[in-house]
């Protein structure tokens, strides 16, 4: 115990370690405060005795705060400053995110780059992004963690398990990933555009979703030219393994191949966070404006819904609205529509898919009433037997109207097997009959036969003997 204290000093357990491991790897820089709420949740609802919030904050958050400083010794985990609100931030070391590459189960150039202020004072875009990280996830605690604590705090933890749940776990997510519109992955040309967040979750129905975080500290501008980068690089293509040319996203990530007549590039969401002194609405409008070029559809009178081909979803809600309603809420805002929608109906296109539903269904509806006419059609023509008056099975009128000369013919062919067994046995019994009479005709024939020869040769024979 004494040498683990010793490797450990902070006293920290292999766990707690793997927890900071993973948050650090995909976060790349974080409070103690913020993998605490993504790794062991149920913390948050402990410790809710002690006087003020700040000694509830030291008292949950001590374990990862040790883990971290464990980490720190071994070379894995550095300090990376503190935020604007005076927290202590941490971030890896080469060999820690070597070390949390193992954990995470990734390969070294799915970590994605380091934050462009990690380091700098306050950090604050990084801390949105991770906020961004949390509310979209909402962890939920474990409810067994959290007995015997105060009626409030299970209380409270229990209404955060009955809340509609988050998208994914923290291995679906990445951060600071980027999108070259020149180079390679591992090399980004000038010009590249480095993905805020990526989250893979397509067992919740979210393939690919790009994520940019802002502050409202920025001019609209520069967050429209960003989606310039965007379009750039959904539109550059390069040969696959398999030899085919195909967008170089879809070489790096695994999404539904599109409708032959709508290719839809991937969706954009943008979380804006009060912080700057911009308005976080009057951004959403701006950039809207600016980029109606990238996310405006064509009405489809017919089917009655736009079409979006060679479009790029773009969405947009603040980090306040996210965390009150979650992703299952009302809380985005697809460019171009009028209301708020859940994120799923937001990045998708409920029109056309009920259309295409329709369409499916009416297709469907079609091949039923073919299919129910030629079943009609085919019963007029099924044989009826010619003794009992019974239709033919499927198998005895294929084996009926059986045409090969290597196929043998069928005895009966107009009647059904029952009355063909019953014939077939009757033209036995017959047969069988008629070869006994015959057995019996011969017999009396061959009898007749010996007699006339006693008859008429047995007299000279007995001549001799004498």
């Amino acid at each position: 115990m004494a040498d683990k204290r010793k490797e450990n000093e902070a006293g920290s357990s292999n766990d707690l370690r793997a927890d900071v491991l993973r948050v650090l790897g995909v976060l790349k820089v974080a409070t103690a405060d913020q993998i605490q709420r993504l790794s062991s949740p149920h913390l948050t609802y402990r410790h809710t005795t002690k006087p003020t919030r700040a000694k509830q904050k030291e008292a949950r958050t001590a374990s990862h705060r040790a883990a971290a400083t464990d980490l720190r010794r071994h070379g894995l985990a550095v300090d990376g400053g503190r935020t604007r609100g005076g927290e202590e931030t941490r971030l890896l070391t080469k060999d820690g995110l070597a070390a949390a590459v193992i954990d995470l189960d990734r390969e070294p150039e799915e970590m994605g780059g380091m934050p462009k202020s990690a380091g700098r004072s306050g950090a604050s875009h990084p801390m949105t992004v991770n906020e961004t990280v949390i509310a979209l996830i909402r962890p939920k605690p474990n409810l067994d963690l959290v007995a015997g604590e105060p009626a409030e705090a299970v209380t409270a933890a229990q209404a955060a398990v009955d809340a509609p749940d988050g998208l994914a776990t923290l291995t679906s997510y990445a951060t600071e990933v980027a999108l070259p519109v020149k180079g390679t992955w591992k090399n980004p040309a000038i010009g590249s555009v480095r993905a805020d967040i990526t989250l893979t979750a397509p067992e919740d129905g979210v393939p690919l979703l790009f994520i940019e975080a802002d502050n409202c500290t920025e001019p609209a501008t520069l967050i429209a030219a960003k989606f310039d980068k965007y379009a750039r690089f959904f539109k550059r293509a390069e040969k696959d393994t398999d030899g085919i040319e195909k967008p170089m996203w879809r070489t790096r990530w695994s999404v539904p191949v599109p409708e032959p007549y709508e290719h839809v590039h991937p969706p954009v969401l943008l979380v804006f966070h009060q912080v700057g002194k911009r308005s976080a609405r009057s951004q959403m409008q701006k950039v809207g404006d600016l980029t109606r070029a990238h996310w405006q559809g064509e009405w489809h009178r017919e089917g009655g819904y736009h079409s979006y081909d060679d479009r790029i979803p773009i969405v947009a809600t603040t980090l306040e609205l996210l965390r009150e309603h979650g992703p299952a809420g009302r809380a985005f805002w697809r460019f171009g529509r009028t209301e708020r929608q859940p994120l799923l109906d937001a990045v998708g296109n409920p029109r056309r898919d009920a259309d295409l539903a329709r369409r499916r269904q009416a297709v469907r509806e079609q091949r039923r009433r073919r299919a129910e006419q030629e079943t009609a059609e085919r019963e007029a023509r099924r044989p009826v037997c010619a003794d009992c008056g019974r239709k033919f099975t499927d198998d005895r009128w294929a084996a009926a109207e059986v045409r090969d000369w290597d196929q043998p013919r069928e005895s009966h062919p107009r009647l059904c097997e029952d009355c063909q067994s019953r014939a077939v046995a009757a033209q036995q019994q017959i047969e069988a009959d008629e070869r006994k009479r015959e057995e019996r005709h011969r017999r009396l024939e061959e009898q007749e036969a010996e007699q006339a020869v006693q008859k008429s040769g047995g007299g000279w024979l007995a001549r001799f003997r004498s």
